[in-house]
């Protein structure tokens, strides 16, 4: 292979860490800010979980919506679009003053993500396919990455007194500036044949969704709950119980960045049945050990343990033959995304009903069904 080839795959698989790194900035720079969203337009914590459920429908939306353009248009015509159109977005949500207004906002917001989601989930696929080598665990890696970087720098700016107009115009200015250093290598593919809007999962291609689908739910369990928990049943304050979702984002990322390295040398399948060990065992150590500091490191193992199941699955898109692979990614990432956003309400109705112990207990048993699924899926 000649050394321009192989500066292009390089260049490729920046450019895709480059965009997981932009999506998840954004995504976690919205979290940070929501706190001054509520304030700004007097809303109660009812009225934003309404407001809220505007983003995850319109990604829902999007994610269809992006497959079909990808191939159409090529994963670089539609990424430099919805990640434009989404930063360009973002500081208009600090000038909201009406709820109708915030949905409307909300709504293309979650669109545009939901795009961008979905796209580069293609592109990375496409990119790996290529390589020949586990990338995947690497890319989830830089959205989680940028998740930490985007939550850390809005609340800086914020807590400097800056105004959040403008802190947020910062936030998409940075994003901007890592689309145009990688819009070169992003990858344009477009498919000749014809590729419905939609295509309902089927074969290896719904088991994959459906694993991702339980693993986004044990981690939105995690995210939405673990502090609730602390709080209730470990006697810590509200105001530090968010540490259980520190430590658990702290030991994903660590597990994803590594993950590739790891994939190598134990191969996919022994990953997935290891790293839910881990995180089982994690649950069970947060949920019957009653000291709050066993707790975290419960937590930290579910984030360690869950860090490469998902992505092992999607590579193992483009080890399937049942659907191609544009058109899987579609349905697999649009599947997955309602654990995202049925999981916590799950898990909150579990919750009121029997407890917080026996809701996560039952993500566990989800857990197990998962990784037996997992069997009858090529890694």
């Amino acid at each position: 292979m000649s050394s321009a080839i192989l500066m292009f795959k390089q260049n490729e698989q920046i450019a895709t860490r480059e965009v997981f790194f932009c999506t998840g900035f954004i995504t976690s720079s919205w979290a940070a800010l929501i706190p001054y969203i509520k304030f700004n337009i007097s809303i109660s914590d009812s009225t934003l979980g309404f407001l809220l459920l505007s983003l995850g429908i319109g990604a829902l939306v999007g994610m269809p919506t992006s497959g079909f353009c990808c191939n159409k248009y090529g994963c670089k015509r539609v990424l430099l679009t919805s990640v434009t159109g989404y930063s360009l977005l973002f500081p208009l949500l600090t000038h909201v003053q009406t709820p109708i207004t915030l949905f409307v906002l909300l709504l293309m917001f979650g669109l545009l993500l939901g795009i961008t989601d979905c796209a580069v989930s293609i592109q990375a696929v496409a990119v790996e396919k290529d390589t020949g080598k586990p990338l995947m665990s690497g890319f989830h890696g830089f959205y989680s990455l940028g998740g930490m970087a985007g939550a850390t720098t809005l609340t800086l700016l914020l807590s400097s007194g800056m105004l959040p107009s403008y802190a947020c115009s910062v936030i998409s200015f940075c994003t901007l500036f890592l689309l145009s250093h990688s819009r070169t290598a992003l990858r344009s593919d477009i498919t000749r044949k014809h590729s419905p809007y939609f295509a309902f999962p089927k074969g290896a291609v719904i088991l994959i969704g459906l694993i991702c689908c339980i693993f986004f739910l044990a981690e939105g369990a995690v995210i939405n709950w673990s502090g609730v928990f602390l709080s209730e049943y470990r006697s810590v304050s509200p105001k530090s119980a968010g540490m259980s979702v520190v430590c658990f984002s702290i030991f994903m990322t660590i597990g994803r960045l590594f993950g590739d390295r790891v994939v190598s040398k134990l191969g996919s399948r022994q990953l997935v049945i290891l790293g839910t060990v881990v995180a089982l065992s994690g649950f069970t150590i947060s949920l019957s050990v009653n000291q709050w500091q066993s707790a975290l490191i419960g937590f930290a193992l579910i984030g360690i343990g869950c860090s490469n199941i998902v992505p092992i699955m999607f590579s193992s898109i483009g080890k399937q033959n049942t659907m191609p692979d544009g058109v899987a990614v579609t349905a697999v990432t649009t599947l997955a995304y309602t654990g995202v956003l049925a999981g916590p309400a799950l898990i909150g109705f579990f919750g009121e009903l029997y407890g917080l112990v026996t809701a996560f207990t039952v993500v566990m048993g989800l857990m197990l069904i998962a990784v037996l699924l997992s069997f009858k899926i090529r890694m």
